[in-house]
């Protein structure tokens, strides 16, 4: 079976670069399809509190048979749980539904500058990972003057820093100032919504070249620029697809007809994290 290559953090510890992630997913659906995305070959799962899916997420990796050793588990803070004593609740409580002692990966779910507790909230996960219960930690929804923060605050520079990133909107400023700090990117709505991205003409005619399927050519444009990438379907058949875009391998032209797709910020799905305020 065909297996994801590893990154490697600015901790030293690895990540698999593709990943299977679940937000929108039911918790009851959450057991199955993941429990199929670890028989498809994904190693990496990618879950958070708001998603109400991590006992779920729990429950599949306790059925699996692999070791914890052999899977990387990340969850993620919500906003109202942010500030130091509140973030060491809410990641037992996480713990708890997940079933695990330790987790691979821990991050800050929004920057939410409103709320201006991210700095105390960096602290927290800082000291979790001192403890030994997070092996690395990170951000997500972050602006660069956020992450700059942070690092000026403690001298701790997240592993990684989860955006929304897709053809449309490929946020290369980001991305180089995320590199330039020797923090790994991780995309999220790698795929774009509604379908718009993987029906342009664009994608289509270079998965018509490489015999793929439109989502594998787009898969398989994140891992050529080096994005983590936590792809998401319910769908079994789409699941062991997704997987197999690792055999997908995209020329120089082709990935910079994708990259040209970019629309800026009129590409943008979700919220603006130099705005977003919400619990």
């Amino acid at each position: 079976m065909t297996s994801s290559p590893n990154l490697t953090f600015n901790d030293g510890n690895t990540i698999p670069q593709l990943g299977y992630g679940v937000w929108q997913v039911e918790d009851d659906v959450a057991e199955k399809v993941v429990s199929q995305a670890f028989k498809a070959g994904f190693r990496h799962i990618d879950t958070a509190k708001i998603y109400g899916n991590e006992a779920g997420v729990g429950r599949a990796i306790a059925s699996s048979g692999l070791d914890h050793k052999d899977i990387f588990i990340t969850t993620k803070l919500w906003n109202a749980d942010q500030g130091y004593e509140s973030t060491l609740a809410a990641f037992e409580a996480s713990m708890e539904r997940l079933g695990l002692e330790t987790l691979d990966l821990y991050l800050i779910h929004w920057m939410q500058p409103k709320q201006n507790k991210y700095v105390d909230t960096w602290k927290a996960l800082i000291e979790l990972q001192k403890q030994g219960r997070v092996k690395s930690i990170g951000v997500s929804n972050f602006t660069k003057e956020g992450l700059q923060e942070i690092i000026d605050a403690t001298g701790v520079v997240p592993a990684i820093h989860q955006i929304e990133l897709h053809p449309f909107f490929n946020q290369s400023e980001l991305r180089e100032f995320n590199a330039s700090k020797g923090i790994l990117t991780q995309a999220w709505s790698p795929l774009g919504q509604g379908g718009e991205l993987l029906s342009n003409d664009v994608v289509t005619n270079i998965a018509e070249k490489h015999n793929a399927t439109a989502a594998q050519v787009v898969i398989a444009w994140h891992l050529a620029i080096g994005n983590v990438v936590i792809p998401k379907s319910v769908t079994e058949s789409r699941i062991q697809e997704n997987f197999a875009a690792l055999n997908v391998t995209l020329d120089a032209e082709d990935i910079e007809a994708i990259t040209a797709l970019d629309k800026g910020a009129e590409g943008r799905i979700g919220a603006d994290p130099a705005v977003s305020d919400f619990q």
